[in-house]
């Protein structure tokens, strides 16, 4: 029997990804599994703005982060001078380089380990601040809240976390005045601090990045921390709890800005972080063999965490066609349920299901309203697109208002395929029923949740991000699946009578 040229094909490609990750994994040491004991955690730092002429750049960076030890930083500062300095325990960056013009990025690379080892105060006692003119119109306020906090406390790490509970609960008008002057994290966080040195109690606002896997943007978050003169003490400014959030890499403890630039412009600076293995580390500081090339190591960290994602697709592409040509579960177009499965990645499976329903059925039902107004295709399809904007606006604001932050992350659907679904799904309504709407939609939902699963895995990222080859495997089994012409699985559940001789 001759086999299709398709098979020859698929059997190509699967050994030549089979050798390229035997090779991989014997000559060059890439692991096959993540070790969840070991691994490392990499931040990089890209700072970016515009210049014209000489430049001088000042960037913050980490110095002893308490819990993390540090494994290697780097910088990638091309045409750029480099020095550091220390400045009351905060380490700077000094960047220079003459007559530049035009667009400019900086990298900064730290690779950590978390250290639970207990280590000595960060710094020597910075003595007890003044206490600060406050405004005369918060001064009654202050001293009242400092009295009460007194007398509800005995030391000081039981001061602090009173005060802020105070701050943030109390009902008292006063109390009231002075929560309506600080609405931001750090906002709120630096008020503590200045009513703390009311009562000569040393404190301070740190930044820190919390490290999760795959952030692409990320940005510095405000914590408190309060000297009891022995060390450092940790607080949320926002509940008053002690400690640090888990992973908290502390990043700048003095007040400042993280990136300063002259004769700069548009200055801005954007942190990507990746948990990785160590040899996966040591392998991208050298990537001598051709083979550790031929894989993501060696690009920008924020454009590995990029590809990471996008190289899940074709897993969720493979899905949908095994679930749709095989199984037979019919769906609102071929790939609108992987990118729906993306948009979970943000909102969770659960509250992305639930958003997701919601919009589609009332976007529907404002689509079946337009019909009334006889449009165009291309009219009614922007002003469908306009209307799904409005509504994820409206459920935006409302759940903010009735503190249910879930509800702002339906923001994070793409637009246009919930526009693109409202509208196919209105055409099956009116020309097959309700009920092949209904079996569609549940269809598309149930694909975009089984997808968001098989991208989610952690495994499946681990050997996609080291063995992108392994593309080629999941490429021959969709070549053979397009050769794939017999009954699907709905399809013998649904004439189970003929095959059972009773038809």
């Amino acid at each position: 029997m001759r086999l299709p040229a398709v098979a020859w094909l698929a059997a190509a490609l699967c050994i030549v990804a089979a050798a390229m990750i035997y090779a991989k994994v014997a000559w060059v040491g890439l692991p096959l599994k993540p070790d969840a004991t070991s691994a490392v955690w990499t931040v990089e730092a890209r700072a970016s703005f515009y210049a014209q002429g000489n430049v001088k750049a000042r960037l913050a960076l980490p110095s002893n982060p308490p819990g993390f030890e540090v494994l290697d930083e780097d910088f990638v500062v091309r045409d750029f001078g480099l020095a550091e300095e220390l400045d009351g325990g905060q380490r700077y960056a000094l960047l220079s380089a003459r007559r530049v013009a035009g667009p400019q990025a900086l990298y900064y690379r730290l690779s950590v380990n978390p250290d639970d080892t207990p280590g000595s105060a960060r710094e020597a006692f910075p003595g007890y601040p003044k206490v600060p003119d406050y405004p005369e119109l918060f001064q009654p306020a202050i001293d009242t809240l400092l009295k009460d906090v007194r007398g509800r406390s005995a030391d000081i790490a039981s001061f602090a976390r009173q005060l802020i509970l105070r701050l943030n609960t109390s009902s008292d008008p006063a109390v009231q005045l002075l929560r309506d002057e600080a609405t931001t994290p750090e906002a709120r966080a630096r008020q503590v601090v200045d009513i703390l040195a009311g009562a000569r109690i040393p404190a301070r606002v740190v930044h820190g990045l919390e490290l999760r896997h795959g952030v692409l943007e990320g940005r510095l978050k405000p914590w408190l921390e309060v000297h009891n003169e022995q060390q450092w003490l940790a607080f949320n400014p926002e509940t008053g709890d002690m400690g640090r959030p888990e992973n908290f890499l502390v990043w700048q403890v003095r007040p400042g800005r993280l990136l300063t630039v002259e004769n700069g412009e548009s200055a801005d600076l954007r942190f990507s972080v990746r948990r990785a293995e160590p040899r996966a580390v040591d392998l991208a500081r050298q990537l001598d063999s051709p083979l550790a090339k031929l894989s993501l190591l060696g690009l920008p960290l924020h454009v590995q965490n990029v590809y990471t994602v996008l190289l899940m697709v074709p897993f969720g592409a493979l899905l949908v066609v095994l679930l749709r040509n095989v199984v037979g579960i019919r769906t609102f177009g071929t790939f609108m349920p992987v990118l729906i499965a993306l948009a979970f990645r943000e909102t969770e499976l659960l509250w992305g299901c639930v958003l997701f329903t919601g919009v589609v059925a009332v976007g529907l039902a404002l689509r079946f309203w337009l019909e009334h107004l006889k449009l165009l295709l291309v009219p009614r399809l922007a002003a469908v697109l306009v209307l799904v904007i409005l509504l994820m606006l409206l459920l935006s604001i409302a759940s903010h208002r009735m503190g249910f932050e879930r509800g702002l992350s339906v923001a994070l659907f793409p637009m246009v395929i919930l526009a693109m679904t409202i509208e196919r799904m209105s055409i099956v309504w009116e020309e097959h029923g309700p009920q092949d709407a209904i079996v569609q939609g549940l269809g598309s939902l149930a694909v975009a949740a089984t997808a968001f699963i098989v991208m989610s895995q952690p495994l499946l990222q681990h050997v996609v991000s080291l063995f992108p080859e392994v593309l080629l495997i999941l490429l021959a089994a969709t070549l053979l699946l397009g050769r794939y012409t017999g009954y699907r699985l709905s399809e013998y559940w649904r004439f189970r009578s003929v095959w059972m001789g009773k038809g």
